[in-house]
């Protein structure tokens, strides 16, 4: 169960299928934890009770933020939770396990600076948290440590793993899901035609989880 606070995204299939990833991902018990992007903090609570050491957890919502600290809190992990921008909350930290389900809706208009939106809103091609993520990926990341990040494929999959291998890291989808357009998708279907990311009358998009490994020190 998880408490869910007035104007926080409630936790969805991709949320749930970067659960699943991380539980089929059999990492070792006992290392550092970040979740990103954290919301509910489903992802965090799920990191806790698969044996991670320590949790930290982060939005740019402080409502978020503390949502994240109540669920923790009821489901007995002990977590570290910073509000704000996660290139800035993190700064040098590193990790044995990065969890992320970042805003990746493409949208005709400015990316929001307050509000409901800026937990699906990503920008014109879906990519303003998903770039800069990918670009921190390695540094956040302890030696042999392993990142899972889910999108859909209208946010081009092939890019992140693209980025994250340039970044030195082996990178590859373990899990998909076709799933029926939600509410948000169905309001950007005309950018989405647009931009020539989905089919005139597509109403399914897949998502992916991408799984980085830091395989050398």
């Amino acid at each position: 169960m998880l408490i869910r606070t007035p104007n926080i995204y409630r936790p969805q299939s991709d949320t749930w299928l970067l659960a699943e990833a991380l539980a089929q991902a059999a990492l070792p018990r006992g290392g550092q934890a970040v979740d990103i992007c954290s919301g509910t903090g489903a992802l965090a609570v799920r990191a806790g009770l698969a044996g991670a050491r320590s949790v930290t957890a982060v939005d740019i919502s402080r409502a978020a933020a503390a949502t994240t600290w109540l669920n923790c809190r009821v489901h007995g992990i002990k977590a570290e939770i910073l509000y704000g921008d996660f290139e800035t909350a993190l700064a040098t930290r590193r990790f044995d396990v990065l969890l992320a389900n970042p805003p990746y809706v493409p949208a005709h208009d400015r990316v929001p600076v307050r509000g409901r939106a800026r937990a699906w809103h990503a920008g014109h091609d879906g990519r303003s948290i998903l770039d800069r993520l990918c670009t921190l990926a390695p540094t956040l990341l302890a030696d042999y440590g392993t990142a899972l990040i889910v999108h859909s494929t209208v946010a081009d999959p092939d890019l992140t793993i693209t980025q994250l291998r340039d970044g030195g890291l082996k990178a590859a989808v373990v899990a998909r899901a076709t799933i029926p357009f939600g509410p948000v998708m169905r309001r950007c279907t005309n950018h989405l035609l647009a931009s020539g990311l989905i089919q005139t009358g597509q109403q399914y998009e897949e998502l992916v989880v991408i799984r980085a490994d830091k395989t050398r020190k």
